[in-house]
């Protein structure tokens, strides 16, 4: 099950829900005011950003652990 990001109309409280993909557009209620008109966010990610005199080639894959593109 998915973990969706809403933010509710009437307080602007951003909070997380996992909700099936077939309920995907409903409108959850706010847990903090308990408005029933919320909308979904876009969630954003991190992303690692290479220094300013470094290359940006995706084929460059130094990391300072030597675990190479798997999560810790």
């Amino acid at each position: 099950m998915p973990l969706y990001e809403y933010q509710c109309d009437q307080c602007q409280h951003t909070f997380e829900k996992m909700v099936p993909f077939s309920q995907a557009d409903s409108s959850p209620e706010c847990p903090r005011c308990h408005h029933d008109i919320t909308r979904r966010r876009i969630s954003t990610i991190a992303a690692r950003l290479t220094s300013s005199g470094g290359s940006s080639n995706s084929s460059d894959s130094s990391c300072s652990s030597g675990s190479r593109g798997r999560f810790t």
